[in-house]
């Protein structure tokens, strides 16, 4: 993987008005972003939407500062979820698209993160190169005049993309839809379409005010919905994230119905000979595709891991425990409303309503220990750690899985032990957890 300072696998993020998330920074980005893009040949347009945050207007206002200053169009679609940036950059043949979020998060962090033309998210190779060109820009001789970029508002942005889902949706007539937007970029969206579509909804967390999303809502807090839903009489519930690129639900009785569940419904409705997930997703997941004769696939934690998995095996769904869910033949990204619509296609083609789908796709027990170590990236590799891993696999006979992952942020390696019975895996992962701790390499707990 190409080596940057500051994307992420997710683009950059950080509290926003703290480096690198300053005014100056962002507009030095956008201005190393136009001349990347001015390479490709031609005068480029970047098509900008964010979500509701309130540091999202300085962002957005320093994005357009550098991308315009060095000659770059610049196409404002305003609030609108990320899949839908990602979808008017293709509509509109644009160079490129930028959101400006940082999805779940709470408001006072934000993102940048940038789109290709096809709407799929930046190359780390093109990343390292937007990078590398902000330490050149002081070298690059003034932009004047007819030269400049320029700005425009895209009125019909959401409009637009409301069509685009419209038209991959079902018939949800006599559909009760309680609604969880996050007071997020799908505030307006996703009841807009859910409604054009027939269904009865009643959505909460619809007022942003530019420091209230996530907070105590959408996907990432499902237990008021599921008050909602039960209390309320509803069929189902469904929650966004504050930039509406996943999606879960609650069924009828409030139970949460998460990615595993909408990948099995998805896998079985369109017939898919493999879907791809990650090293996360639940062992039972696994044994009820084998059922169906599909293959499972894992790849690191990420969706960026799974989309290119996909692109690689030429497979169209994939996604996460988190309703991150990847339909490549519908669309570049993940779109949380366009997961919803899809999944209710699939249940109501199938008749099975979210409710039997929980009953159906029973969790096997998992349990996670953390073991705080030396070299976290090098316990994988020692020998007797390995063969304690192997015992447990052979112990589990197929019935469960073991999987060892070093922490992102800390030392600490975390085993993950996962089968049908609890007291079984927790002995597993304690024995395996002993094994690390007592090697030489392992730092004092």
């Amino acid at each position: 993987m190409t080596s940057r300072k500051y994307f992420g696998t997710d683009g950059v993020r950080s509290v926003a008005g703290e480096f690198p998330l300053t005014s100056a920074w962002v507009m030095q980005l956008g201005a190393a972003a136009a001349e990347v893009l001015k390479a490709e040949g031609g005068r480029p347009t970047v098509v900008i939407g964010k979500d509701t945050r309130q540091s999202g207007d300085m962002l957005e206002a320093a994005l357009a500062a550098g991308l315009t200053a060095r000659g770059v169009n610049v196409v404002h679609v305003g609030v609108l979820p990320t899949p839908g940036v990602s979808y008017l950059t293709r509509h509109l043949g644009a160079s490129a698209g930028v959101v400006i979020s940082a999805s779940h998060n709470p408001y006072e962090d934000n993102g940048i993160k940038f789109f290709g033309a096809s709407g799929e998210k930046l190359s780390d190779e093109l990343e390292a190169r937007v990078e590398a060109m902000m330490d050149s820009l002081a070298d690059l001789p003034p932009i004047t005049g007819i030269a400049l970029g320029s700005v425009t508002d895209y009125t019909e942005a959401e409009r637009l993309y409301v069509d685009f889902l419209l038209s991959l949706a079902p018939d949800l007539s006599g559909l009760r839809v309680a609604m969880d937007c996050a007071n997020g970029a799908a505030y307006r969206v996703a009841p807009k379409v859910f409604q054009r579509a027939g269904a009865d909804v009643f959505a909460v967390f619809t007022t942003p005010d530019g420091k209230n999303i996530n907070r105590g809502c959408g996907s990432t807090h499902l237990d008021t919905l599921a008050k909602l839903v039960r209390e309320g009489d509803f069929d189902l519930g469904v929650a966004f994230d504050g930039d509406a690129d996943r999606a879960l639900f609650v069924d009828s009785r409030g139970n949460a119905v998460h990615g595993d569940h909408m990948l099995l419904l998805g896998a079985r409705a369109r017939r898919e000979e493999a879907v791809v997930t990650t090293i996360m997703a639940n062992m039972a997941l696994e044994v009820k595709l084998a059922e169906l004769g599909v293959r499972l696939e894992r790849t690191a934690v990420g969706d960026r891991y799974v989309h290119e998995r996909l692109k690689e095996r030429g497979l169209t769904l994939g996604g996460e425990q988190s309703g991150h869910v990847l339909f490549l033949d519908l669309s570049p990204t993940g779109d949380g409303v366009l997961t919803a619509l899809q999944v209710l296609r699939a249940s109501l083609e199938a008749g099975v309503s979210l409710d039997e789908l929980y009953a159906e796709l029973v969790m096997f027990p998992q349990t996670l220990v953390n073991v705080r170590v030396a070299d976290k990236h090098g316990v994988s590799q020692d020998p007797e750690v390995a063969l304690a891993v192997r015992a447990a696999e052979d112990r589990l006979a197929g019935r469960g899985r073991v999987n060892l992952r070093a922490s992102g942020t800390e030392s600490l390696v975390r085993v993950m032990v996962e089968g049908p019975d609890e007291a079984e895996i927790r002995e597993i992962a304690s024995s395996i957890a002993g094994v690390i701790s007592s090697r030489a390499s392992v730092a004092t707990r």
